[in-house]
């Protein structure tokens, strides 16, 4: 052992993660609104905001979509709520922020789940309608682990009830803090051009999810009435567009100090991704494929799965799949398969409209005839609604 003293060791790691995403690339589907399903025809009071790609509103509010091709309420640059150009392209989405109670968010699903340690920077653009009565400062984006759905119009947060004793309910409500929000001190006013809010942050680690909107009282949001507005709105309204979300750090070797007998060495970490394999005749459920009660057309938060299922298929040229289509026991038989096969086709042809060659893919509905969990409870219900792929050719 003696011999090896006043050796020095340098130690070069490689360690997996799933940071797969090099500086400067968006995380964000979608991120100036311009992939759309259909033309926006109106703007409508409760509306779902159905026609856009990977974005959704996750509470009971009415985001709106604008497009160039949209309807007179729609259009862009004037629309029903104002009048705007887009910043790039030829959408944008627009919501209520409010000088009251009123709130409005859009939501997506992020391109992969955020690494901890790690910082990022979000970057998005907003543009206030003149035809507002107010102006606010708090606008903001949320990162969070889990989706997030309410039925209100109201601030999103977190509502708990506890049981103390002789039965005392308790509510208590925890608001959310979104990594990213404009300064206070700084409404946003501009009506003509648009303005950037932006700001980095460190991952505590597997956020997937993107919130933007207000998440702030009336009293800490800052409201102002400008005098060139027109007051033809009863509260904030703005513009949304080209969203971005970086990683700054992945990729990047980490330096850390050696405890030992020579804690100034260094040891050297550097991340790489641990690609997924995948096997003839495995099988892989689409686990975030929606689809309204009783219809068969894809809703918004179904392009994030099928965009990870046309990026495998890109990858992999030769692979062929058998998609397949499966329902829950409630219906009968001739009801059921039909619906599994039209729901099953949706993906199918979501496919082949994007450049994949009909001939590496096949689909089959089979109705409620192969349930993987059980139809007694809603939890299994829902797990045998689903589409899934087998893989037949690799």
């Amino acid at each position: 052992m003696t011999a090896f003293k006043g050796l020095v060791f340098y130690v070069i790691i490689s360690v997996f993660s799933v940071c797969s995403f090099a500086q400067g690339k968006n995380l964000v589907y979608n991120s100036s609104f311009e992939e759309h399903v259909a033309c926006p025809d109106k703007i409508e009071p409760y509306g779902q905001m159905t026609q856009i790609v990977a974005w959704w509103q996750p509470t009971g509010g009415s985001a709106d979509y604008y497009n160039k091709c949209g309807g007179r309420q729609t259009n862009v640059p004037k629309n029903k709520l104002g009048i705007q150009m887009p910043r790039t392209g030829v959408a944008m989405i627009g919501i209520y922020v409010s000088k009251d109670s009123w709130r409005e968010y859009v939501q997506t699903e992020l391109k992969e789940k955020l690494q901890k340690g790690e910082r990022y920077r979000l970057t998005f653009y907003v543009s206030l309608s003149e035809y507002s009565s107010a102006a606010i400062a708090t606008i903001g984006g949320l990162l969070t682990s889990f989706r997030l759905e309410d039925t209100t119009h109201e601030v999103l947060a977190i509502n708990e009830r506890t049981m103390h004793n002789f039965e005392v309910k308790e509510k208590r409500t925890t608001y959310f803090k979104p990594q990213v929000v404009n300064p206070f001190e700084n409404p946003i006013i501009n009506t003509t051009d648009w303005t950037m809010i932006s700001g980095e942050f460190e991952a505590e680690g597997g956020e997937a999810f993107l919130t933007i909107g207000n998440f702030y009282s009336t009293e800490k949001s800052n409201v102002i009435e400008p005098k060139n507005l027109t007051y033809l709105l009863p509260g904030a309204y703005y513009y949304l567009d080209d969203v971005s979300l970086e990683c700054l750090t992945c990729g990047q070797p980490k330096q850390i100090i050696r405890d030992n007998e020579n804690p100034s060495i260094p040891i050297t970490i550097t991340t790489t991704k641990e690609k997924k394999q995948y096997e003839v005749g495995q099988i892989i459920i689409l686990e975030n494929i929606f689809f309204d009660f009783d219809k068969s057309d894809l809703l918004p938060h179904s392009y994030i799965e099928l965009k990870h299922l046309l990026e495998i298929m890109n990858e992999y040229p030769n692979m062929k799949i058998e998609l397949s289509g499966h329902t829950d026991i409630y219906g009968s038989d001739e009801y059921n398969q039909p619906l599994s096969e039209r729901r099953v086709k949706a993906v199918y042809d979501y496919l082949i409209n994007n450049k994949i060659d009909k001939t590496r893919l096949t689909y089959k509905g089979y109705g409620s005839q192969r349930p993987i969990a059980t139809n007694e409870t809603d939890a299994g219900r829902a797990k045998n609604r689903r589409v899934e792929f087998k893989i037949v050719e690799k």
